[in-house]
């Protein structure tokens, strides 16, 4: 079930997918699911990211990393 993470001010990426996952190898995961906010690298306060469920046994390092 799909829920909405609040931004602080001085978010980024793999902070947010760390503190809702807690591991920043689900950040290309969050950032599919939120293509709308890709202009982002720096978040101001207030911005709804939407967090899916967390999917079973895949990795989403990115590339570079595997």
């Amino acid at each position: 079930m799909a829920k909405l993470y609040k931004t602080k001010s001085g978010d980024v990426w793999d902070k947010i997918a760390k503190t809702v996952y807690g591991n920043e190898s689900y950040t290309s995961f969050l950032m599919q699911n939120n293509t709308n906010l890709l202009d982002y690298f720096v978040f101001p306060q207030g911005i709804d990211v939407l967090i899916e469920d967390k999917p079973a046994n895949e990795s989403y390092l990115p590339e570079w990393r595997k």
